[in-house]
């Protein structure tokens, strides 16, 4: 069976990624990690995109509202 591959927004900070997952940017470069785990940038500012530096700490950057739950 796979593994399966989850995101978490954090409030007002990255989205953190867990699971075998392959990042590839609008180039089509591809992004390699060792890490079981990736924090990705949400806030625009990081050095070091697409991984978050932390940054939006820095910046005071606020999330928008939680997603609306879809009825059905």
């Amino acid at each position: 069976m796979a593994e399966q591959v989850n995101i978490t927004a954090l409030d007002d900070g990255p989205y953190l990624v867990k699971g075998p997952v392959t990042i590839t940017d609008a180039d089509g470069n591809q992004f390699h990690t060792d890490r079981e785990t990736v924090a990705l940038c949400r806030c625009g500012g990081s050095t070091n995109k697409p991984f978050c530096d932390g940054t939006h700490s820095k910046t005071g950057f606020r999330a928008a509202n939680r997603a609306v739950q879809e009825e059905g």
